[in-house]
C-alpha cells in the first residue's frame, strides 16, 4: 500500500496566492482583481509585483464579476477573489448573465469554501457552491485537495479557455501532492489502488479519504481511492474503471449531498453501470460556528464517516 506523507500543513488559499504570484511573472495578460479581501485571499504578492494589474474592487462583488467579464474582451485573463459565499450565491446572475452566457474568459477563484471556514458561521459557509457553478453550461469546476495542487490548478487554468470556478479553503490542511505536480483539468488521479471498493473524493476529503484507505488495509479491505479535483468535466472512464473492478463506491465531499460530487457520480453510474454507492457530505443543511475539526467531525466529513460508509456500502454489494 502506498503511503503518503504530509509535508507540512498549509492553506490551499495559500497556493492560490503563490500559483497568482508565479503567473504575474510568466503571463502578462492575467489580471487580478478582489472585493476588499487582499489578505485573505493570499494576492499580496502579486500586487506588489504587478501593481498596475491589480484592481480593488472593494465590497461590491456584482462589479467584480462585471469588470471581470470586461476586461477578456480586450483580451486579458481576469482572476476573480473573494470568498466562495460571495464569489458565488451573492453574484450568481452576474456569473450567470455577464460570464457564464457568453463564455467569457474568466477565473472565479473562491477562498473559504464549506464548513471549514469555521468560527465564521453558517452565513459564511457555502456548500451549495459546486451545484450553482457546475450547472452553468461551459463552466468548469475544480476543487482542489493542497496547498501543491491548488497552486498547480491556478497556474494550469490561465491557459483553459473559458470560465472556471476554482474553489479552495482557509485552514491548513495536510500538504502531499506532488510539489511539480503536472495538473490537467478534468483528468481524475488515482492515488492508491484497491480491489474492494471504491473511494472518489474531492478538496479535504481527499486527504481524509487516504486515511480511511489505512485504516481500511488494517482490516484487510482494499480501497481504491481517486482525487477528483475537477467536478466539471468531470472523468467518468476513471469512474467506471474503478467500479468496474470494485463493485461499490463512496463518494466525500465538503459541500451538501445535493448537487455536488456525489450526485455527478450518480449520474454516471445510472446511465452507464449501477454500482451501490454512500454519499459522504453534509445533509440538506447549514452549518455552523466552530472549529474546522469540530464541524467536520459532527457532520461526518472525516476519515470515520468514510471508514464507516466503505463498511456499509461493501455489504450492499
Amino acid at each position: 500500500m502506498k503511503k503518503y506523507i504530509d509535508t507540512g500543513k498549509k492553506d490551499t488559499r495559500s497556493g492560490f496566492g503563490a500559483g497568482l504570484e508565479e503567473l504575474g511573472k510568466t503571463n502578462e495578460n492575467v489580471v487580478a482583481l478582489c472585493a476588499d479581501l487582499i489578505g485573505s485571499l493570499k494576492m499580496d504578492a502579486f500586487i506588489a509585483n504587478n501593481p498596475e494589474r491589480f484592481f480593488q474592487i472593494g465590497i461590491a462583488e456584482a462589479n467584480m464579476m462585471g469588470i471581470a467579464a470586461g476586461l477578456t474582451i480586450g483580451g486579458k485573463i481576469p482572476f476573480t477573489g473573494t470568498f466562495a459565499n460571495f464569489s458565488t450565491g451573492r453574484v450568481y446572475d452576474q456569473i450567470r448573465q455577464s460570464i457564464a452566457y457568453s463564455g467569457k474568459n474568466v477565473k472565479i477563484c473562491a477562498s473559504h469554501a464549506g464548513l471549514t471556514l469555521g468560527e465564521d458561521g453558517a452565513t459564511h459557509q457555502i456548500l451549495e457552491d459546486i451545484g450553482l457553478m457546475k450547472m452553468l453550461p461551459g463552466m468548469t469546476v475544480i476543487n482542489t485537495c493542497d496547498y501543491n495542487q491548488t497552486k498547480a490548478a491556478t497556474i494550469a487554468i490561465a491557459d483553459h479557455e473559458g470560465p472556471v470556478y476554482l474553489r479552495f479553503g482557509r485552514p491548513k490542511v495536510a500538504n502531499f501532492t506532488e510539489e511539480d505536480q503536472k495538473f490537467e483539468i478534468g483528468k481524475a488521479v488515482i492515488l492508491q489502488e484497491g480491489t474492494d471498493v471504491t473511494i472518489v473524493a474531492t478538496g479535504h476529503l481527499v486527504w481524509e479519504a487516504l486515511q480511511a484507505a489505512e485504516s481500511l488495509h488494517e482490516q484487510g479491505i482494499s480501497a481504491e481511492v481517486i482525487n477528483i479535483h475537477t467536478i466539471k468535466p468531470l472523468d467518468d472512464e476513471a469512474i467506471l474503471n474503478s467500479v468496474k473492478k470494485t463493485g461499490c463506491i463512496v463518494t466525500a465531499e465538503e459541500h451538501n449531498f445535493l448537487g455536488g460530487l456525489g450526485e455527478s457520480v450518480s449520474r454516471v453510474l445510472t446511465k452507464n453501470l449501477p454500482t451501490p454507492q454512500e454519499f459522504i457530505a453534509t445533509n440538506d443543511t447549514f452549518g455552523e460556528s466552530g472549529t474546522p475539526d469540530q464541524l467536520m467531525e459532527k457532520y461526518g466529513l472525516n476519515a470515520e464517516a468514510i471508514h464507516n460508509a466503505v463498511l456499509k456500502v461493501i455489504k450492499r454489494k
